[in-house]
């Protein structure tokens, strides 16, 4: 993220904080290559937010990151989280991950937990039912 967003902007958690107990993190493989991956950070008993999706760019087009968002959004309801959170970038890099969450019915929603509004940020949420299933 460091070379796609001004280092003020950048949210993005280090090796530290991936580890942290309140992240889970996963990766999707193909054999022995690695396409993506992503984490999910609990805020509270009822809210996660989705951090460090990244799929790697030869392999972008192929479903890795919607496949990747379906997991971490299955993941929330199996905790049972009513809501899901995240933040994306708002330069043009990052215009294909917000198609994508608008996709999955995030919508546009003011900064939360401890961010603060950034011009280069753009904050989403999606509501969760327990039985609404992820779209790939």
């Amino acid at each position: 993220m460091n070379a796609t967003s001004p280092a003020e902007s950048v949210h993005a958690l280090d090796q530290v904080g991936l580890r942290a107990a309140d992240v889970s993190f996963w990766t999707v493989w193909e054999a022995a290559d690695l396409l993506g991956c992503g984490a999910l950070k609990q805020l509270s008993s009822s809210e996660g937010e989705i951090k460090a999706t990244r799929t790697r760019p030869q392999t972008r087009g192929r479903g890795v990151a919607g496949h990747m968002l379906a997991h971490l959004l299955d993941e929330c309801r199996r905790r049972g989280y009513r809501t899901v959170s995240l933040e994306t970038g708002s330069l043009d890099f990052f215009a294909p991950a917000r198609r994508l969450y608008a996709r999955h019915g995030f919508v546009t929603c003011p900064p939360f937990a401890d961010y603060l509004p950034d011009p280069n940020s753009v904050y989403m949420k999606l509501a969760l039912t327990p039985t609404s299933p992820a779209r790939a």
